[in-house]
């Protein structure tokens, strides 16, 4: 894993968190890894308040934040959001990851 590469944010990730506002609540999209899942590794995506410590990712006054714990993990990851049949939600597209189950939400390294 390369630490020096933070995570991407898609312009279009940015964009869903403005429409829910998130920034008017003081929230940033958290974005952890924690062990766990079918995989190995499961990514966990929710509102939270920024902490000391995090990887502020920020555009247009939105912020998605990473802990120093789960950084390496995402060294170079790209968070995203997406529309589809099955539903709208936060992807990461992780080059770390050796694997993934087919929701996407848990992997391996």
């Amino acid at each position: 894993m390369d630490l020096a590469l933070p995570p991407k944010v898609t312009p279009r990730a940015f964009e869903r968190l403005s429409e829910i506002g998130a920034a008017g609540q003081g929230k940033a999209l958290r974005v952890a890894v924690e062990g766990g899942g079918c995989s190995g590794f499961q990514y966990q995506i929710e509102l939270d308040a920024p902490a000391e410590g995090d990887l502020i990712l920020e555009s247009s006054g939105e912020k998605v934040v990473v802990d120093e714990v789960s950084l390496p993990f995402l060294s170079n990851a790209v968070i995203d959001f997406t529309e589809e049949l099955i539903g709208a939600r936060f992807t990461i597209d992780n080059p770390n990851a050796a694997s993934s189950c087919g929701c996407g939400v848990s992997f391996a390294m």
